[in-house]
């Protein structure tokens, strides 16, 4: 655990507290998203590994044929282990045109077992205002492998009830995004921080002019742009490339008690304080050994307990931290003493509680 504790340590030391990176790389513009996409579909072709007769697939069959011209007789359900009801979702990315491709993935709703070696019928894609924007088809790409055998065993590989369809959905329709239109651009962080903000907006008026870009709050950047979707799209493709010095992180420790693992960023810093830290050990070992009565004493063979507790403490050299030391230091220094990363927490845990620590502690 020391040598685990050592080498993400390492790891963690080569992060530069600051560094420069591109505009594009920070977040994205207000409106340039994308969309997403599900639709209701079936699969066929599978062999034997469909649904088996559920009422909803029979009645998605049933539509499917009634739309070619083809009546199901009344009262009498087709076996479909060949076919499958599924849920079918896509990514619609921005400003994707009508006769662009978009991947598809396609996902059993029943107790289908496999999807392996079947063909999505032709299932439209709606948006979160219930229109269609594309059309999808096509043999899936099952990854997963199921096997069973006539006693009830089976095998299974992966998830063989969720395959994809690459390039399996056509657009049909553009979703609006208003880019050409709107007062001015926004860009919008990843990560709030007025720092960052500022320099985002510096960096943009160093280019383009003073006044052009202004930081609204932590998250956005407001920027003046003339209308037209062509004079935007030059506009938006300097500005992505500019680069700017990232503000660093506020410090803080990020805990996974149920994993052990301790994150602790180079912004971090402990005041003056002493540390000791040490374990208590109680140790109880039963040996029970057997009685025999003696001879013709009529008596019955019994077993006696035998107990041998000891308490054993382990004791560690107290360590001092001296003013703002840094990440390599705190490290060092517990490394010292043994600890492991449940005993790192609770140290850091307790330097936080005696003021010590300048840090959010962050417990997952």
């Amino acid at each position: 655990m020391i040598r685990l504790l050592t080498i993400v340590s390492a790891i963690l030391l080569i992060v530069a507290p600051a560094h420069a990176e591109r505009i594009k790389d920070l977040g994205q513009f207000q409106g340039i998203r994308s969309n997403q996409l599900v639709g209701y579909g079936i699969v066929v072709g599978l062999a034997g590994t469909g649904d088996d007769n559920l009422e909803y697939t029979v009645a998605s069959m049933r539509g499917t044929a009634a739309r070619f011209g083809l009546t199901l007789p009344q009262g009498v359900n087709p076996a479909l282990k060949n076919a499958a009801a599924v849920m079918v979702t896509a990514e619609l990315p921005a400003f994707a045109k009508p006769g662009q491709r978009v991947d598809v993935t396609v996902s059993a709703i029943g107790r289908a077992k496999s999807l392996r070696g079947g063909s999505l019928i032709m299932t439209p894609l709606q948006g979160a205002d219930g229109q269609i924007y594309a059309m999808a088809q096509g043999s899936l790409a099952v990854g997963g492998l199921g096997a069973e055998g006539a006693d009830g065993s089976r095998v299974i590989v992966n998830v063989p009830s969720t395959g994809r369809i690459p390039e399996g959905a056509s657009v049909e329709r553009e979703v609006a995004t208003g880019f050409g239109e709107t007062p001015g651009l926004t860009f919008n962080l990843s990560r709030a921080d007025f720092t960052t903000a500022g320099r985002v907006a510096g960096a943009i008026n160093a280019r383009l002019g003073a006044g052009t870009a202004r930081a609204v709050d932590a998250s956005s950047i407001f920027i003046q742009a003339a209308p037209g979707q062509d004079v935007r799209s030059v506009l938006v493709g300097e500005i992505e490339n500019l680069e700017v010095q990232v503000a660093e992180a506020p410090a803080r420790v990020i805990v996974n008690a149920r994993t052990g693992t301790v994150v602790i960023n180079s912004a971090v810093r402990v005041g003056p304080a002493a540390v000791t830290h040490g374990r208590l050990t109680v140790r109880v070992d039963e040996s029970p050994r057997v009685v025999q009565p003696r001879p013709f004493a009529n008596g019955q063979t019994a077993t006696e307990e035998s107990s041998a507790v000891s308490v054993e403490e382990q004791r560690n050299p107290m360590f001092v931290l001296d003013p703002g030391p840094r990440l390599s230091d705190i490290v060092d220094a517990v490394n010292q003493i043994g600890a492991t990363p449940a005993d790192l927490v609770a140290i850091l845990e307790a330097l936080k509680q005696a003021g010590a620590l300048s840090a959010e502690l962050v417990i997952l």
